[in-house]
């Protein structure tokens, strides 16, 4: 259809390779932009993009919502329109945005689910160190939530990125984005247990050298492991809540704030972006940082 297509893959390069965009996110963005050339089409209005309307863009997101699209899934299509069309007024492409007026539906935030300190305390404590694995279990558990980590982030987390003098950990988050994160002292315990008791004693597999936690074979631990020892524990705590890898770092950010720490620093903690706020946490300063978390983080 015209130019879209050439437009689009421009547009798929910039995002991912400027905009450092995780693999999900620009599949998403390129995929809804889609949807809508090919709403387009469907009505007969083959068009190039300088000419789109804002009232072409209601109607597609009117038709979206009439399948049954929830409220959500509209955001993000709105979401990767706004962001496409800014691309275009960015290249000179089009010299007015249409998306500039268009709102997003008002989406209802379902809470996640927090474990108390208490039951987090009680799920590290269930956890045997006396068998080979006990340590490195009770290390992954105090890292997920005294770092506040992504289970992706916690599987390529590596020996390297560990500062001990400085107390920080070096995470790699979406999108290969860095930040440094306090490491606190219940967590950097477990870690220096598990080294000594585990990992020190098996040989990595080639390629695995580096990386933190690793399986009784010498290989980094999938996303499906991490899942199941949390499961594990969260069973021989006595806890009934449905949770995962993910609840820990909800409780980590939730006791923080309950506790008083700046909003900004935990959402930099966390390595968050946001369309509106994203430059508010780019230059917060570190040691800030690292004393927000030792005064207000329960097991630090």
């Amino acid at each position: 259809m015209n130019n879209w297509q050439n437009i689009l893959r421009d547009f798929k390069f910039y995002i991912q390779l400027e905009r450092g965009m995780s693999e999900n996110t620009v599949d998403a963005y390129v995929s809804d932009i889609n949807k809508f050339v090919a709403y387009l089409e469907s009505i007969g209005n083959i068009i190039k993009p300088d000419q789109v309307e804002l009232s072409y863009l209601r109607d597609f997101i009117e038709y979206i919502a009439s399948l049954g699209l929830n409220e959500k899934s509209q955001a993000r299509i709105i979401s990767g329109l706004k962001s496409f069309f800014k691309y275009l007024i960015m290249e000179d492409i089009i010299s007015r945005d249409p998306s500039k007026l268009l709102e997003s539906p008002k989406t209802g935030r379902k809470l996640p689910v927090v474990l108390s300190v208490d039951e987090i305390v009680s799920m590290i404590n269930a956890i045997d160190v006396s068998t080979s694995l006990g340590h490195r279990n009770r290390a992954i558990i105090e890292v997920l939530y005294g770092c506040g980590l992504r289970v992706s982030e916690l599987a390529e987390l590596k020996i390297s990125n560990i500062y001990y003098s400085g107390e920080y950990i070096r995470v790699i988050g979406k999108g290969d984005k860095q930040r440094l994160v306090p490491l606190g002292k219940s967590a950097k315990k477990e870690i220096d247990n598990y080294m000594k008791s585990f990992r020190n004693h098996i040989t990595p597999k080639k390629g695995q050298t580096d990386f933190l936690f690793l399986n009784r074979r010498g290989s980094k631990l999938t996303r499906v492991m991490i899942f199941n020892i949390v499961k594990d524990a969260c069973a021989k705590a006595g806890i009934t809540k449905i949770i995962s890898p993910h609840t820990f770092r909800h409780s980590f950010a939730t006791h923080l704030i309950e506790g008083g720490a700046d909003l900004r620093a935990v959402q930099e903690m966390l390595g968050h972006e946001s369309i509106t706020t994203t430059e508010i946490y780019t230059h917060i300063d570190r040691e800030y940082l690292r004393e927000a978390i030792i005064q207000f983080h329960p097991r630090s």
